[in-house]
């Protein structure tokens, strides 16, 4: 009977159990992954939309420069996708350490990275993450920088 399952997932694990730092440590890894990705979607959306305004610039064409809000849109989404997730799975990491500190943590609490039960709770994820002051403040001054540069190519 030693071998029960039922009994295994029952059973408690210590906080300076191997597999609790394993789980912390692949817990720590998918929020740094988040958080870079985040960085590169703000990066590429520098890149792309500056090349494009220097394209537009040089053809002269002032009505253009709404294209340029496509990537800007485009990136904001996926900027905000990352920050839900990456907030997700900081919420998955502060729930496990409480259950830690409370000597609470079994071995079916252990190794779960689910980062959402279904669409709904992804979609409201990066619907919150859309409103964050780390999205807005970058992506609003690209999209006023877009329209002075609008106003100024067409007042020439």
């Amino acid at each position: 009977m030693e071998n029960d399952p039922i009994k295994n997932q029952m059973e408690i694990i210590s906080y300076d159990s191997s597999a609790v730092q394993g789980y912390l440590s692949i817990l720590q890894s998918v929020i740094s992954r988040m958080s870079s990705n985040s960085a590169g979607c703000k990066t590429w959306c520098v890149t792309i939309i500056s090349a494009m305004v220097v394209f537009i610039l040089n053809k002269g064409e002032p009505t253009h420069i709404w294209i340029a809000m496509v990537p800007l849109f485009l990136f904001l989404i996926l900027d905000s996708y990352y920050l839900g997730l990456e907030r997700h799975f900081r919420q998955i990491y502060n729930n496990f350490i409480q259950k830690l500190h409370s000597n609470n943590v079994k071995v079916n609490d252990l190794y779960l990275l689910v980062p959402h039960e279904d669409y709904c709770s992804s979609l409201t994820s990066t619907i919150y993450a859309f409103y964050s002051l780390s999205i807005w403040p970058f992506y609003g001054l690209i999209a006023i920088m877009l329209i002075i540069v609008r106003i100024a190519i067409s007042g020439k």
